[in-house]
């Protein structure tokens, strides 16, 4: 049998006192040779109980090593975690999730199958706290309609795509491409493996592979998660210098909400762009609600209606104020 490699685990944390305990004792549970691991667990200056936490855990597991990340972030959280990481593979974990007892294993037999750059699984979207509310998140989550992509909604076989949730590397391809952009607050996953694309790396999308992801909760939480992803798709296409970073989806919802606005704001001064601001306004309306009732489970129609407003809307309007920020920017500069 051939042996495993060294790999070491990143987890970026923050005030993850709810969630951090599990995740742990899911990596503890992995049938993972021990020896062969460590677990980097960056900690950007959490306030709560996650440090006191992690310490009650590295007093009978050694291999949970705690590290700081004075400026919060996550780009360089990973990237003070590579530094100090000794393993063969680099896998990148998320504090919000659970991982089976082979995920490690198999994330390891695909890498090396596949010769792969990068490989990830499914993210199987779940709550903690179950409520009308909260099951209309979890659908809306888990649907292309909400968020288009393959790891949220599933594949059926292994798939090549442009970026992974979690990501298992092999060490060098950082040595090849760069560490983590330190400039994005959000994105720097597919920033990272756009990069890796480029220079003509393989990702992976296994659906053997599955981790369980604790999602928001409640609609204030959705809206500023989602507003926070719209603002730094357009903030990361700005600081890139390049559209090659993102997809065509990342844009969709401002696409949306810009037609509304262009639409209602002519409409003012002919009855043709009113009729059209309606005519788009109305149509998407039926598209969500349809959506609705064919997916809403464990939840009202109406819950599972506005989970899909909330999140369009959100990111959509998150993206128009990226917008406004880089003009605001561009503005003082030239002053």
């Amino acid at each position: 049998m051939e042996s495993l490699p060294k790999i070491s685990i990143i987890i970026p944390i923050y005030n993850e006192e709810k969630y951090i305990a599990k995740c742990l004792d899911s990596i503890i549970d992995s049938d993972f040779d021990k020896e062969k691991f460590e677990v980097l667990l960056v900690d950007g200056g959490s306030s709560d109980k996650t440090v006191e936490i992690i310490k009650e855990y590295q007093k009978k597991y050694p291999f949970f090593k705690l590290l700081h990340n004075p400026k919060k972030i996550v780009p360089i959280a990973m990237n003070i975690g590579i530094k100090n990481a000794k393993g063969e593979y680099i896998i990148r974990l998320d504090a919000h999730s659970i991982y089976p007892k082979d995920y490690f294993k198999k994330l390891i037999y695909y890498h090396k199958k596949l010769n792969a750059d990068n490989v990830g699984g499914v993210v199987i979207t779940e709550v903690k706290n179950k409520n009308n509310t909260s099951n209309a998140i979890k659908n809306v989550l888990s649907d292309k309609l909400g968020v288009g992509s393959a790891f949220r909604s599933g594949v059926n076989e292994i798939k090549e795509v442009d970026t992974v949730p979690f990501g298992c590397y092999k060490r060098e391809i950082f040595n090849k491409v760069g560490l983590y952009d330190e400039r994005l607050v959000r994105n720097q996953d597919i920033e990272l493996n756009k990069r890796i694309k480029k220079a003509g790396g393989k990702i992976y999308l296994i659906p053997d592979i599955k981790c369980t992801y604790f999602a928001r909760e409640n609609y204030k939480d959705l809206a500023k998660n989602n507003f926070n992803n719209g603002l730094w798709n357009i903030l990361t296409a700005y600081y890139t210098n390049s559209l090659n970073s993102l997809s065509f989806r990342h844009f969709v919802p401002l696409i949306f909400i810009l037609s509304l606005i262009f639409t209602f704001l002519l409409g003012i001064f002919n009855k043709f762009f009113f009729y059209l601001f309606l005519f788009i306004l109305f149509s998407y309306l039926i598209i969500i609600s349809i959506r609705s009732f064919q997916i809403k489970k464990n939840t009202t129609f109406f819950h599972q209606l506005l989970a899909f407003l909330v999140l369009h809307f959100s990111y959509g309007i998150g993206s128009l104020a990226g917008v406004f920020k880089i003009l605001k920017d561009k503005y003082v500069k030239r002053k």
